[in-house]
């Protein structure tokens, strides 16, 4: 599998009463698929995978595999606490068909990077699909050194990308590339695609990211991967301010923007998550205007 390129992160679609809505969920994948993205990924962070079932997750996963039917490759957040459940989600996700899982380490009372490391063996040994790590200590709250990372990668085969979210990443881009003498895998940028200008243009390979305007994202990364800096860099100072945007705490403005892209039926945020205020929502949408004015943001974008 080639983690080059962009692979947007897909949020959980509910009804208005909170249960899943899988046809809005197949929808989403439908028009990622139709875009022509390298991947999706299902079940993270902003997933809110800590608010599923064990039941749902499969429906999830067995309704990304289905939909995307080869077109678009899948990614399954398959993170836990426990070595043993991580184990499990990974090998769930395998036997439903999905073409590669993303783990992150969980936060112990003594912080211990040998730890971290038999973590990543332990599940890299457990399956058969490629492993994306992720370095996101906002939500781990485990700091992974440089070197430990770099270990990951030399010493384990199936961690077959790092998906790095640890500012300040562009400089954690640049050092991990430099270090990466033995093996090289992709680097992808996530964090929302904040920094991600400086991230392609330290050596990220594209985005794992929630982004709801994906067509933006493949075009920067296209843009950077052709030499063409100046272009990707205008392209991104246009979209920044959305980008900005949708950065504030919680999937509630995402959602939103995937219910006016007409990809959701509902903008439902699952208990104890809180939905978009009024003001919020006034804000976003006068934002949409004068980033995209006269656009019909339901269609593919033209970027």
């Amino acid at each position: 599998m080639n983690f080059s390129g962009v692979f947007p992160i897909l949020p959980t679609t509910f009804d208005e009463e909170g249960r899943l809505d899988l046809g809005s969920f197949a929808r989403l994948i439908r028009f990622m698929a139709d875009l022509g993205t390298d991947g999706v990924t299902i079940l993270g962070v902003l997933g809110e995978s800590n608010r599923l079932l064990d039941s749902e997750r499969e429906q999830l996963i067995r309704t990304a595999v289905k939909t995307a039917a080869g077109r678009t490759r899948v990614i399954v957040g398959a993170s836990h606490a426990g070595t043993q459940a991580t184990i499990g989600l990974c090998r769930i996700a395998q036997e439903l068909g999905a073409d590669a899982v993303m783990v992150a380490p969980s936060p112990e009372p003594v912080p211990n990077e040998t730890r971290v490391f038999d973590y990543f063996q332990r599940v890299a040994q457990a399956v058969d699909i490629p492993l994306v790590a992720q370095d996101h200590p906002a939500s781990t709250q485990v700091h992974m050194s440089l070197p430990l990372i770099l270990r990951l990668v030399r010493e384990i085969p199936q961690i077959a990308c790092i998906k790095e979210e640890a500012p300040p990443t562009p400089a954690r881009i640049a050092s991990l590339i430099e270090g990466m003498t033995n093996r090289r895998v992709p680097i992808l940028t996530g964090l929302g695609a904040l920094y991600g200008f400086f991230d392609l243009e330290n050596g990220s390979s594209g985005f794992n990211t929630g982004f709801a305007f994906p067509e933006a994202l493949m075009r920067i990364a296209s843009e950077a991967k052709a030499g063409k800096l100046d272009e990707a860099y205008r392209l991104y100072a246009r979209f920044l301010p959305l980008i900005v945007f949708e950065q504030q705490p919680g999937v509630a403005v995402r959602k939103e923007l995937f219910r006016r892209r007409g990809l959701l039926r509902s903008n439902h945020v699952r208990h104890p998550g809180a939905g978009i205020s009024a003001p919020v929502a006034n804000q976003l949408g006068k934002l949409i205007e004068r980033v995209l004015p006269g656009v019909d943001i339901s269609q593919p974008i033209q970027v």
